[in-house]
C-alpha cells in the first residue's frame, strides 16, 4: 500500500487496546545503518535462507536424494491433511462470505478502497498466479486429458476431456484462492480493523493473546518467510524454464540449466529496480502491463484459434469443473493415487506456502473493501478467469490434438507446451515472443511483491521500512532460487515448497478460527 495507504490503515484503529499491544513488536526492531529490521525473524529467516542454500551448494547429491525423498514422504504421508484442509478453506470462505460477517468493512464503516477494482484485481491476479497460468494453462488440460485423474478411462474421450480440463481448473480454482483468502482476510482484518502489526502472528492475537509477541509469534513469521521464499521460489523456477524454453524455440538458445540462471540474474535485477520505484510505480503499473498483455493474448488465441471449439469449451468447462470437483477434492478410496501425490497435493502445499507472500499481499491492497466483497474479488472472480484461461489455451491445444492430429503439445516438454500450441496459429513468432515478454514480466511482479512481503514480515509488520530491506530479500530470492535449482533442479523447490507449506497448514487452521472469533467480536 502506498504512504497514504497505510496512513489510512493505521488511523482506521477502533481498538486501541490491541494497537497499545501492536507496538511491543515495534519495540523488538533493531536499527542501524538505516535499516529497521525485526530481531529475531529477520536474522533468524535470512540465516535459515543462507545456510540452505549454502549446504545444498556443498552437497548437491545428496541435497538432490534428500528433496525427493522429502517430497514421496510428504505427499503420500499427509495427502488427507492437505486436501481436508483445502476443503475447510473453501466452506470457511463461503461460510464467512454469506454469513452478516460479510457487511463488515476492512478499516472500519467510514474506510474508502485505495484502488479501483480493475486495479485491483490486476495486482491480486499478477502477484497471486501469473506465472502459473502461463505455464500450466496449455500443458494441464492436455497432460490430464491423456492420463485423465479419477480412474478414467482414456479412451473414453468425451469423459477424459471432461475429467482432465476440470482437474486442470482445479487446481487453479476455489481451492488455490480460498488458501489466498483466509490468509489475505484475516491479516487485513487485524491490521486495519485492530491497528495491529501486518504480520502472520496478530491473527492470533484472539487465541493466545500477548503470547503472540513472543517466541510462538517469532515461529509463526519465521514460517511465514520461509514459506514465501521457497513458494517464489518454485515460481521463479518454473518461469525461468518456460521462458529459456521461449528463447530456444525463437533463437535456438540452449535451454539449459546455465541459461536459467542467467535468466534469474537478469529478471532480479529487473525485479530490483521495481522495487526501488515502490508499489504504485512498480508493481500497480507492472501489473496493469500484464493483465493488458494477458488479456490481448488471450483474445488472439480465441480468434486466431478454433473459435467455435474454444466458445464451446467455455460454456462447458464450469459445469463439468462443478460435476467433477467432489471426487476431485475427496482422497478416500482413489484408483489414481499417483495423480492425486503427484498433482493434487503437490498443488494444495504450493497454494499453502504462497499464502503468506499473495495473502499479505492482497491484504495491503485491500483497505475499505467489505469482507463480502473480498471474498468475492479474491475467491470468485480469479477463479472464474482460471476457468476462462483454461478453457481457451487447453480448449484450443485439445482441439488441435483431437480435430487436427496435432501431437506437438502432447510430445512437448512442459516449457514448451505453450508455445508448441501457438505454432498452429498466425504470426507465430510475434505472439511468442509477446509471450516470452508476459512471462518475464509475471516473473518481476512476482519477485517483487514476494520480496515486499518478506520485508514487511521481517520489519516487524511495518509497511514503511527502508527500501534497501526489500532490496535484500528480492536478491536472496534470486540466490535460493539459482542454488536449488543447481542443487536438484525444479525437485529440490518443490519439496521445500511441501515440507514449509505443512506445517503452514496447521497456521491457516488457526487464523480461520482466530478471525471467526475477531470478526464477530466487531459485529455492533
Amino acid at each position: 500500500m502506498n504512504e497514504t495507504g497505510s496512513k489510512r490503515g493505521d488511523t482506521a484503529v477502533t481498538r486501541p487496546a490491541a494497537t497499545d499491544i501492536g507496538h511491543e513488536i515495534g519495540e523488538q526492531n533493531i536499527r542501524f545503518l538505516g535499516l529497521d529490521i525485526h530481531n529475531p525473524v529477520f536474522i533468524v529467516s535470512a540465516l535459515l535462507v543462507v545456510v540452505l542454500v549454502i549446504g545444498t551448494l556443498l552437497f548437491p547429491q545428496q541435497a538432490t536424494a534428500l528433496f525427493a525423498d522429502l517430497r514421496v514422504w510428504t505427499t503420500v504421508t499427509f495427502d488427507w491433511f492437505f486436501m481436508g484442509a483445502a476443503n475447510i478453506f473453501v466452506v470457511f470462505s463461503f461460510a464467512v462470505a454469506l454469513s452478516p460477517l460479510g457487511r463488515i468493512r476492512l478499516g472500519g464503516k467510514d474506510a474508502t478502497p485505495e484502488y479501483g477494482y480493475l486495479a485491483w484485481l490486476a495486482m491480486l491476479f499478477a502477484a497471486g498466479v501469473g506465472i502459473g497460468l502461463m505455464f500450466f494453462g496449455v500443458l494441464e488440460p492436455v497432460t490430464h486429458t491423456l492420463a485423465p485423474p479419477l480412474g478414467i478411462d482414456p479412451a473414453d474421450t468425451s469423459a477424459a476431456r471432461a475429467a482432465g480440463m476440470s482437474a486442470a481448473i482445479a487446481h487453479w480454482g476455489l481451492h488455490a484462492w480460498a488458501i489466498y483468502a483466509v490468509a489475505g482476510l484475516s491479516l487485513a482484518f487485524f491490521c486495519f480493523n485492530r491497528g495491529m502489526p501486518l504480520t502472520l502472528r496478530s491473527a492470533f492475537y484472539p487465541l493466545i493473546g500477548k503470547s503472540v509477541w513472543g517466541p510462538f509469534g517469532h515461529a509463526v513469521d519465521i514460517v511465514a518467510v520461509l514459506a514465501t521464499l521457497f513458494g517464489i521460489a518454485v515460481s521463479l523456477g518454473f518461469g525461468a524454464e518456460q521462458i529459456a524454453g521461449g528463447l530456444q524455440y525463437l533463437f535456438g538458445i540452449p535451454a539449459v540449466t546455465t541459461t536459467r540462471i542467467i535468466l534469474i540474474i537478469v529478471i532480479i535485477a529487473i525485479a530490483l529496480a521495481s522495487v526501488v520505484a515502490g508499489l504504485d510505480k512498480g508493481i500497480k503499473r507492472l501489473s496493469w502491463i500484464n493483465m493488458g498483455l494477458a488479456g490481448g493474448l488471450w483474445l488472439f488465441v480465441l480468434i486466431a484459434g478454433p473459435t467455435l471449439a474454444i466458445l464451446g469449451q467455455i460454456a462447458k468447462a464450469p459445469v463439468d469443473y462443478i460435476y467433477y470437483l467432489p471426487a476431485l477434492s475427496n482422497w478416500i478410496g482413489r484408483a489414481d493415487l499417483a495423480f492425486l501425490h503427484d498433482w493434487t497435493t503437490f498443488y494444495w502445499a504450493w497454494w499453502i506456502a504462497w499464502a503468506p507472500f499473495v495473502g499479505m499481499f492482497i491484504a495491503r491492497v485491500s483497505y475499505g473493501r467489505t469482507v463480502r466483497e473480498f471474498i468475492t474479488w479474491v475467491l470468485v472472480i480469479p477463479t472464474l478467469i482460471g476457468i476462462l484461461w483454461m478453457a481457451t489455451f487447453g480448449g484450443a491445444a485439445l482441439d488441435q490434438y483431437f480435430s487436427t492430429g496435432y501431437t506437438g503439445v502432447a510430445e512437448s516438454v512442459p516449457e514448451l507446451a505453450l508455445f508448441k500450441m501457438l505454432e498452429q496459429l498466425p504470426l507465430t513468432e510475434l505472439v511468442c515472443a509477446v509471450s516470452v515478454v508476459l512471462i518475464t514480466i509475471f516473473f518481476v511482479t512476482s519477485a517483487d511483491s514476494g520480496s515486499l512481503v518478506m520485508d514487511t514480515i521481517t520489519a516487524g509488520g511495518k509497511m514503511d521500512a527502508p527500501v534497501q530491506q526489500r532490496a535484500f530479500w528480492c536478491v536472496l530470492v534470486g540466490m535460493a532460487a539459482m542454488a536449488l535449482m543447481l542443487g536438484g533442479g525444479m525437485a529440490s523447490l518443490q519439496a521445500l515448497t511441501l515440507s514449509v507449506g505443512l506445517p503452514f497448514t496447521l497456521v491457516l487452521l488457526c487464523m480461520c478460527v482466530g478471525l471467526v472469533k475477531g470478526l464477530r467480536e466487531e459485529m455492533p
